[in-house]
């Protein structure tokens, strides 16, 4: 599902009951001369489905009910939470759902009239739902999440996992304006209390500082003299750089930058230690500056061998095979260094799924064009994946054998090309001659 603006369908119900109308004429009576009706006689009309209706509400948190959603089909919600509409009746309210169907990034507050109540199911315990149902998506789905984010929650036990989503239950910030988008968020971010009051926050696109109103964003972008990210470019190809900010160095950009990430990162925590971390920030160029369409970040020192710690694309820049170059820049950078990397465990189902076709196109083009035998410790020499992943991703395609003692590489072209179509495009290549950069140990 991509982001689009967030408009809550307010459907219109019947008409209500005018309190003038009168009954109709029974079969047995003068429809042409009604029954007169003393003055102060009130009259009630019966409906007991509307009278039960009205019994269940407020809904309770929990309560399972199909919603009418943008695309104007009814889909199966639970009630995540619940709010007073202000100056309203006892019963009027406004809910926060979660399709389960969806992921929790279309997670939204709606109106009554889109529930149908017809089929509310009692509310139940709160309890960890198995993730896998909030992930039925088509594979065109998938295919469009795919490049967005690549951490999960699978390190989590039951008790961890219930203690997050409650935390982090409902968004905080409904939408950013970043440049000439106005982006809606997918999830939670920790901002700080004094933002507990904004659905929109407004981002200087350069510095990443965010402001409660838009003449304050009029004012600072006229002192703000930043045209691109903070830190040095490291790389340039056609309209493309590639800046790299050391979160030492630059504070205050790496937090907002946290900050920012996490409205559309599903994580466990958010990173506020950035001294640790470089981000390398890439933008697309044109006369008015840099403008962010993605980052990742790693740690300077892992001893794990990690190259790659967090990594975003942007909504508005998503489907353009961003997400695939950012994963191929962290390993031209691990190239740089002389060492084999692999991106910060766990990953998610769709976290792997990118990993696995970067991972299968780079080898596979290798196996391509290699004449003779190569070993797995060849294929990580040769492209900084570690051999883990390389023994992997090769199992995952029926590809290795175990013959006498060794794994042996079995791989005809027809097979190598079938998998090479399924792994599909590779995104926006890296050219390595415009990278111009030290590794931070040289730094230091």
């Amino acid at each position: 599902m991509g982001s689009s603006a967030n408009t809550e369908t307010n459907g219109t119900g019947p008409p209500p009951s005018s309190s003038n109308q009168k009954p109709p004429a029974t079969n047995g009576g003068d429809s042409s001369h009604p029954s007169p009706l003393a003055s102060d006689q009130a009259i009630v009309v019966s409906d007991p489905s509307k009278k039960r209706k009205m019994g269940m509400l407020p809904l309770e948190v929990g309560t399972r009910v199909m919603c009418r959603w943008r695309d104007g089909k009814h889909h199966p919600v639970k009630v995540i939470e619940r709010r007073r509409i202000q100056n309203g009746g006892p019963n009027d309210y406004e809910y926060y759902v979660h399709y389960t169907e969806f992921n929790r990034r279309l997670d939204e507050w709606i109106h009554l009239d889109q529930l149908d109540l017809d089929s509310v199911e009692c509310a139940v315990d709160e309890k960890v739902e198995d993730k896998v149902t909030s992930l039925k998506m088509t594979r065109h789905q998938k295919r469009k999440i795919d490049e967005t984010h690549v951490e999960g929650h699978e390190e989590l036990d039951a008790a961890s996992l219930r203690e997050h989503e409650e935390f982090t239950k409902v968004k905080n910030i409904a939408t950013i304006e970043l440049g000439k988008y106005e982006i809606e968020t997918w999830y939670f971010s920790p901002f700080p209390p004094e933002y507990n009051d904004c659905v929109k926050l407004f981002f200087c696109e350069f510095c990443l500082n965010f402001m409660k109103r838009k003449e304050q964003l009029q004012r600072h972008m006229r002192k703000c003299d930043l045209k691109h990210p903070p830190g040095d470019e490291i790389y340039r190809s056609g309209t493309l750089s590639m800046f790299e900010v050391d979160g030492k160095k630059n504070k205050v950009f790496a937090q907002n930058l946290c900050y920012l990430a996490k409205l559309f990162l599903d994580h466990k925590t958010l990173y506020y230690d950035v001294d640790l971390f470089l981000f390398y920030v890439l933008c697309e160029c044109d006369d008015r500056g840099c403008h962010m369409v993605g980052y990742f970040s790693k740690e300077k020192h892992s001893e794990e061998a990690y190259n790659l710690a967090c990594i975003l694309t942007l909504p508005p820049y998503q489907r353009k095979g961003y997400g695939k170059f950012l994963i191929a820049f962290s390993y031209e950078l691990s190239k740089k260094e002389g060492k084999v990397g692999t991106p910060e465990r766990p990953l998610s189902d769709l976290g792997l799924l990118s990993y696995r076709g970067y991972w299968t196109r780079v080898l596979l083009d290798i196996l391509k064009k290699h004449k003779g035998n190569i070993s797995i410790k060849e294929l990580s020499d040769m492209t900084a994946i570690k051999a883990e992943d390389i023994l992997s991703t090769l199992q995952s395609l029926e590809l290795i054998q175990y013959r006498k003692g060794q794994h042996v590489i079995c791989a005809g072209p027809k097979v190598l090309d079938r998998h090479l179509k399924a792994a599909g495009r590779g995104g926006l290549d890296v050219d390595v001659s415009k990278l111009i950069w030290t590794p931070y140990k040289d730094q230091s």
